[in-house]
C-alpha cells in the first residue's frame, strides 16, 4: 500500500537531528509521501530543507496561532520567498481559543492573510482549530479560499458541521492519537465524513497512538516518548478497523484524496 501522511513536523527539534533515519524508515514502511508543516519563520528553513532533502517531503509553510508573537514585521515576505523555493502548502495555520492565556487578538488577522495568500496561490492550506469552530466556518465563507481545498489537521469540530465544511472544500484529516480509548467521540465523527474528504496522518512527534498499536517506539533526548513518523501504517489499520474497511481499499480512497488536494506539488 502507499501511505500518505497528510500533516507532520519532521523538522522538530525534539527529534535530535535524527531526520535522515526517520525518513528512511517511512520509506520502508509504505510512506509514499508526507506534509511536513512549518509552525513559524524559525522553522521554515529546516523544513525547506528537509524538501530538498527528500522527495518524501511535501513541505508546507505557515505561521501557527501558537507563534505569533514571534512573528517579524517581514513575516509574509519570508512566507512568501518560502513558498517560493519548491512546489508547497501552506500551514499550519488556525484559530485557538484553548491554549491557557494564548492572545486571540492578532490570530483571525494571520489567519485570514495566510488564507488569501493560499487562496491567489491555490494551494492547499493545513488548518488548526481548537474551540474556535464557528468561528472558522464565517471565516472560511466570507474569504477566497484555495480552490484545491483545505485540510482540517486532526479534526475534532462537531459532527454536524461537517457538512457544511465539506461544502467549504474541507478534507477532513484522522490522527493516529484518536485510536485512544478516550477518544471515542472524535472516532466516531469520522464516520460521518465524506469518502472523498478524509485523509490520514500522525502529526508526530505529537498525538501518539495507543501503546499496543506502537510500531516504531521512540523517544527523546530526556527519554519523553514520540511519535514516530513511520507509525503512519498503524494509523491506516486502526482506522481502517474501526470504520470496518478494508485496509487497502482504505489506503487507494485516501491516496486518491490525497492526490485531489496536494497532488503536482
Amino acid at each position: 500500500m502507499n501511505l500518505y501522511d497528510a500533516h507532520n513536523h519532521l523538522q522538530d527539534e525534539r527529534f535530535g537531528g535524527r531526520q535522515a533515519e526517520l525518513l528512511a524508515a517511512c520509506a520502508k514502511s509504505g510512506v509514499a509521501r508526507m506534509v511536513v508543516n512549518g509552525a513559524c519563520e524559525a522553522d521554515w528553513p529546516q523544513v525547506l530543507a528537509l524538501a530538498q532533502a527528500s522527495a518524501l517531503v511535501l513541505p508546507s509553510f505557515g505561521y501557527h496561532p501558537w507563534y505569533l508573537h514571534e512573528a517579524t514585521p517581514d513575516w509574509q515576505r519570508n512566507l512568501t520567498t518560502h513558498l517560493d523555493a519548491v512546489p508547497s502548502a501552506v500551514g499550519e495555520i488556525g484559530l485557538d481559543r484553548w491554549k491557557p492565556d494564548l492572545p486571540y487578538d492578532r490570530q483571525e488577522e494571520f489567519f485570514t492573510a495566510q488564507l488569501r495568500l493560499a487562496a491567489e496561490r491555490n494551494l492547499p492550506v493545513s488548518i488548526h482549530c481548537l474551540q474556535a469552530w464557528g468561528r472558522l466556518h464565517e471565516l472560511l465563507r466570507e474569504h477566497p479560499r484555495p480552490a484545491r481545498g483545505l485540510v482540517l489537521h486532526s479534526f475534532g469540530g462537531p459532527a454536524e458541521m461537517i457538512p457544511a465544511l465539506a461544502k467549504l472544500g474541507a478534507y477532513f484529516s484522522f490522527p493516529g492519537y484518536y485510536l485512544q480509548e478516550r477518544k471515542a467521540r472524535q472516532r466516531e465523527t469520522f464516520k460521518l465524513v465524506p469518502p472523498d474528504r478524509l485523509l490520514i496522518e500522525t502529526d508526530a512527534p505529537d498525538q501518539p497512538l495507543p501503546e499496543g498499536k506502537i510500531l516504531h517506539p521512540l523517544t527523546d533526548a530526556s527519554g519523553k516518548p514520540l511519535n514516530h513518523p513511520a507509525n503512519l501504517p498503524a494509523v491506516y489499520h486502526g482506522l481502517a478497523e474501526f470504520l470496518g474497511e478494508d485496509a487497502e481499499g482504505l489506503a487507494q480512497r485516501v491516496e486518491a484524496n490525497f492526490s485531489r488536494v496536494f497532488g503536482r506539488l
